[in-house]
């Protein structure tokens, strides 16, 4: 079986992740656990922009530095989620991507678009204007490992300013993942996604945190 490798891109992963107030006990486990990885990923630091709708739970929009990435669920098995790409885009973004493939994605009713494309804060100005669309600042601090060949990481992550951790293995092997949850003292925890835990901790969803 080859070896998975931080940053390369292979076939869609499943992944699980969870959010809360702290997973200090978990987190120190996993970086005991973790075999070498890359210098680049010892620590990253990013500010992104999600895109939540009240109506979509399964495409995961969000843009980092200037370019709209969407990715959509696509099963979920033995308790884990398996995401894959399904729109990378640029500003500006035309009229026909926004009717044709960004808005379907947020399952809302789309506004009329009066010009042939739109700036970066002309598309955040039409997501503040829709009564079901919520643009949510995120900083994410994340901190990479490896254990049982399946890149994992511990993230303190700022959501419009309030933090919380999150916690994450992901693989394209599934026995790999339940291994790390065992090893690492996260069985039973919910798997909770990033478009989830950024609803609840707005209050588009009524749901608590995993702790």
């Amino acid at each position: 079986m080859a070896e998975l490798k931080i940053g390369e891109i292979s076939k869609p992963r499943f992944e699980f992740r969870t959010f809360g107030q702290q997973f200090d006990a978990q987190a120190e486990r996993m970086a005991r656990l973790s075999t070498p990885v890359p210098e680049k990923v010892w620590c990253r630091h990013s500010d992104e922009i999600y895109i939540v709708s009240r109506t979509n739970d399964v495409n995961n929009t969000k843009i980092r530095d200037g370019k709209m990435d969407i990715k959509t669920f696509v099963q979920a098995k033995d308790g884990l989620e398996q995401w894959d790409p399904k729109l990378k885009a640029e500003f500006p973004v035309t009229r026909q991507q926004l009717q044709e493939e960004i808005f379907p994605a947020f399952m809302v009713d789309a506004p009329l678009f009066s010009q042939d494309s739109y700036s970066y804060d002309e598309f955040i100005g039409l997501i503040n204007a829709h009564a079901d669309l919520q643009a949510v600042r995120i900083h994410k601090e994340r901190y990479g490992y490896m254990v049982n060949n399946t890149i994992c990481e511990v993230a303190k992550v700022l959501v419009n300013g309030a933090q919380i951790t999150s916690i994450n293995s992901e693989s394209t092997e599934l026995e790999d993942i339940q291994k790390t949850i065992t090893a690492v003292g996260l069985e039973g925890v919910e798997n909770i996604n990033y478009l989830q835990a950024i609803k609840r901790v707005i209050g588009m969803n009524p749901a608590p945190l995993a702790n």
